[in-house]
């Protein structure tokens, strides 16, 4: 696996339609992602796949994919240093 970077900070935070623009096209899952994350904030991958009843699998797919086009973030854990939580950068 490879290092992860903290995109915690965007440089240039993306307004509502471009978040929305970048979301159209991504595939279901991470749609669906993106909108539990948007309730719930900020939640690591294995809650993600409880709330969203997606498998592990999916919802890493779907994570890999809103991080691709910086519509989603990560940092470590507060609880849990083992742990990356995610959150929309919105």
């Amino acid at each position: 696996m490879s290092a992860t970077t903290d995109r915690a900070q965007p440089d240039d935070p993306l307004t509502e339609t471009e978040f929305r623009d970048r979301l159209r096209e991504l595939p279901p899952s991470a749609k669906l992602v993106a909108k539990v994350l948007e309730s719930e904030t900020p939640l690591s991958q294995g809650q993600l796949a409880d709330e969203s009843l997606l498998p592990d699998r999916t919802v890493r797919y779907a994570l890999n994919r809103l991080e691709d086009d910086d519509l989603v973030g990560s940092r470590y854990s507060f609880r849990d240093a083992r742990k990356q939580v995610y959150f929309l950068n919105q």
